[in-house]
This record gives C-alpha cells, sequence and structure tokens, in this order.
C-alpha cells in the first residue's frame, strides 16, 4: 500500500511565508514534531537547539506546563468572546492593567491585535485618526528606516525597508519614507564616531521632514534594536537626537517592541534600554511566548483622548478583529508575563546575555567574521569574504546560507539575514545551553571555512 508522507502532502497543499516556493517543491520542509524546553525535534525524533526562539519568540522555549493549563482552563471557560461594543471579559481586562503596569512610560489605554504587522496596521490608521481629530487633516505621513522590520500588512510592509518584502507586492504605498539605517559597521563614513554618525542620521531625519513638511509628516516608527534586518544595535545618542527631532516638529515616536519586549534585551523593554519614551508601543511575540497569536498597542494619554473623541464625534472607533483580546490569547499572555516576573527571566536574560555576547565576540578576529553584534540575548555575526572592504563572498547571503545549514546538521537552528546569522535564544536557556550555542556555531563557523578552501 502506498502512503504519501507528510513532507510530500506539504509540498502538494502548502503555500510557506518566506519561503521560495519552487525551490520548497524540490526541498520539502523540515517537518518539526514537538518542542520541548529549549530544544524542537524533527520527525525523525533528531533534537535541535532552537537558537532563534522559533521567530524570536518563544521566551518560556516550548511546552511550558503554565502556559499549557492557562489556555485549557481558559478554553473550558470562555474559549472565545469578542470586545466590540462595550462587551468585554476578565482576562482581556487583567492583561491590559497589566501592560499599563509594566509599561516604562506612561501609557493610557492598550489595544489588542493577533500580530505584530496588524498591530503596526492599527498604529496607522489611529495615528491617522488622531490627527482627523486634531484637525491636521495633511499630517500622515510615516517615517522608518531602511533595513526595518514592522510586518507584512499592505501598510506594515509599506513601513517595512526590506526589499524582499516589498518586491513583487508594489509596496511601500505612497506617504510611507524610508531614512538610513543605524548601522555603524555598514554605513558610518571612515573615522566616524558613532556619536557623529548618530548626529548625521538625526540631521537626515529632520531635513527629511523639513523637506516634506513638518505639517505632514505624522509619526516616526523604530524598533529599539532592529531585529530582522540583522540585530542592528543602535550607535550612542542615537535615540536620544532621533526624538528630539520628532519633538521638536510634532512628529509621534513610536517604539515597534514586538522582538525587543519583555526581556530580550536585558531589561523589560528596548525602549529602556536605548533610553526612549515612545507615545506608541507595540507589543507582541513575547508577550505569550508565542502559544497564542497576540500582539497589543499601547497609547499614551494624547492620543486615546484625541481618539476617543473622534469616536464620539463619528459613532464608533470603526476599526478591530474577530480575535482581539481573544480570551484564550489574554489568559495565556497573562500567564506567560507571570511567570517572567516570578522566575525573574529579565534579569535572568541580561546575565545569560552577557555569556551570549562574550561568547560570540570570540570570533571577532575570524577570518570570515567581520562584525559580532547584540544586546542581552539577541546577537548576530557578519560573515564577509574580505575582512578590509567588508565585502561578501561571491554573492551576497552564500555564507549565511551555507553556515546556517551546518548548524541545522549540527543540531542548531539560527537564521541567516543575509550573511549575519542571529541568535536569539529563548529567555529560560542556561549557561550550558548558551555554552551549546556557542560551540556548535563554532563547529559550523569551521565546516564554512573547509567549505571554501575545498
Amino acid at each position: 500500500m502506498n502512503t504519501v508522507s507528510l513532507a510530500d502532502k506539504d509540498r502538494q497543499y502548502h503555500l510557506h511565508p518566506y519561503t521560495n516556493a519552487r525551490l520548497h517543491e524540490q526541498l520539502g520542509p523540515l517537518l518539526i514534531e514537538r518542542g520541548e524546553g529549549v530544544y524542537v525535534y524533527d520527525e525523525q525524533g533528531k533534537q535541535y537547539l532552537e537558537a532563534m526562539s522559533g521567530l524570536w519568540s518563544a521566551a518560556l522555549g516550548f511546552s511550558n506546563q503554565r502556559l499549557i493549563a492557562a489556555a485549557e482552563h481558559q478554553l473550558r471557560t470562555l474559549p472565545f468572546y469578542h470586545v466590540f461594543g462595550h462587551k468585554a471579559h476578565r482576562p482581556a481586562i487583567e492583561l491590559a492593567e497589566k501592560l499599563i503596569e509594566m509599561a516604562p512610560v506612561p501609557m493610557s489605554k492598550v489595544f489588542f491585535t493577533n500580530s505584530g504587522s496588524e498591530a503596526n496596521d492599527t498604529a496607522v490608521k489611529l495615528v491617522w485618526y488622531y490627527n482627523n481629530a486634531r484637525g491636521k487633516t495633511a499630517k500622515k505621513k510615516f517615517i522608518s528606516r531602511q533595513n526595518a522590520y514592522h510586518g507584512i500588512t499592505v501598510a506594515a510592509a509599506s513601513l517595512t525597508g526590506l526589499a524582499a518584502n516589498q518586491r513583487g507586492f508594489d509596496v511601500p504605498l505612497p506617504g510611507f519614507l524610508h531614512v538610513g539605517c543605524p548601522h555603524h559597521y555598514r554605513h558610518a563614513l571612515p573615522g566616524e564616531s558613532e556619536e557623529q554618525f548618530a548626529d548625521r542620521l538625526a540631521a537626515e531625519l529632520e531635513q527629511r521632514i523639513l523637506s516634506e513638511g513638518a505639517d505632514t509628516v505624522a509619526a516616526f516608527i523604530g524598533e529599539p534594536l532592529m531585529g530582522a534586518g540583522g540585530v542592528i544595535v543602535p550607535p550612542r545618542s542615537y535615540w536620544q537626537k532621533i526624538q528630539a527631532v520628532c519633538r521638536r516638529h510634532d512628529v509621534l515616536v513610536i517604539a515597534d517592541e514586538v522582538i525587543c519586549g519583555f526581556g530580550r534585551t536585558g531589561q523589560l523593554f528596548g525602549s529602556q534600554t536605548f533610553g526612549i519614551q515612545p507615545d506608541v508601543m507595540v507589543l507582541s511575540k513575547q508577550l505569550s511566548s508565542s502559544y497564542q497569536p497576540i500582539a497589543a498597542l499601547l497609547l499614551n494619554d494624547a492620543l486615546y483622548q484625541g481618539i476617543a473623541e473622534q469616536s464620539n464625534s463619528l459613532g464608533t472607533l470603526g476599526h478591530g478583529f474577530t480575535g482581539s483580546a481573544h480570551p484564550v490569547a489574554t489568559a495565556v499572555a497573562l500567564e506567560n508575563l507571570r511567570i517572567i516576573e516570578e522566575d525573574r527571566l529579565v534579569e535572568h536574560a541580561a546575565a545569560m546575555g552577557e555569556l551570549l555576547q562574550a561568547g560570540l565576540r570570540d570570533f571577532a578576529d575570524h577570518p570570515l567574521v567581520g562584525e559580532v553584534r547584540g544586546c542581552g540575548l539577541i546577537a548576530a555575526v557578519e560573515l564577509v569574504g574580505d575582512r578590509q572592504t567588508k565585502a561578501p563572498h561571491n554573492a551576497p547571503g552564500t555564507l549565511g546560507r551555507y553556515l546556517a545549514g551546518r548548524a541545522q546538521d549540527h543540531g542548531m537552528i539560527t537564521r541567516a539575514m543575509g550573511d549575519a546569522i542571529a541568535f536569539c535564544p529563548p529567555l529560560i536557556s542556561s549557561a550550558q545551553e548558551i555554552g551549546l550555542v556557542i560551540e556548535r556555531f563554532a563547529r559550523a563557523l569551521d565546516d564554512t571555512s573547509r567549505w571554501l578552501r575545498q
């Protein structure tokens, strides 16, 4: 009797995100069957150290029993209800209260969505709505950065500054602008210090606002530390200078904390690590350790008051999702935050982050390594073909793809972003497990060096 394998069914029926569809027809998937702690296991039982927390997000690792119990309890109690039209339920109320309590700057209200992309899309709409409410109907443009990642809905993909998310999709839409990427290693002028580089980037932003007309620019959005664009740590004083420009021109500051939030940078929020005082915060991923899809938008009181008045004038705030503040997702997220606090995982992440950063920096002088960068439990090693010119080996991405493949062969899942190898292990990672990340990366780097020699 002929049976069709799951891998063959996947190739036959499943269109994957972030995947070359034709190549997937040939290669098929790595089929992950289960997870436990910081490890996942494929259908053959092979163990992989998940050095990316899935997609920057599994803070508590896999199969956390308290999160599973929270979901099961809520499914038995109230498996679904909406929050449209003055309806509410306990998990959403308690999670909103908790997030306002945790926020690093005063915030007024929380709006829930199902993903970071939806949350950033919502941020765009609510800022437009707010500026309409205060009579500034031309103040609608958003400024983001090259290499930024803010999601893949039409508006969020317009905020994103990565070509792979825009080619073929007719985005960015008009009114979505991009300024320079704050990557000192790649974009600083010869001899330019981090502070001088930050000055230049702030001046570029101000000039862009003035050239567009400050009365047309609504907001500047940025990740405290850029994630999917290559784990880019901003230069010293960057955020202070960027915020000063925004404040001078009545431009809102939106902190996209989707990757950085809840301990990833060694503090509760990336805004604290880099001295940001945002008007809006966008949260997701580690909010629920991705056990349930959920995201949250935190708004300061000035925005809320304008939005509330507009909703009163128009009769409703005509925006929301069926799954907004889903009771199971909010219950799991609330339990997730309790565990992060009770187990002091932010402090633990800071300590483990020091081990990760120090271990990776031991490779800084390797012939294939151009830069080692990161903060807390998020890092990247950028591979180059020539350390002097910073040029890639052959086509960009060649080294990254090969090394990530070899790491997987050695039982570790990483992510190649071009030639930058990313690391984002779960917050629960032990010192021994961080040591394994370093050890398996070393083996994959040795393999890559051998491959080039051959």
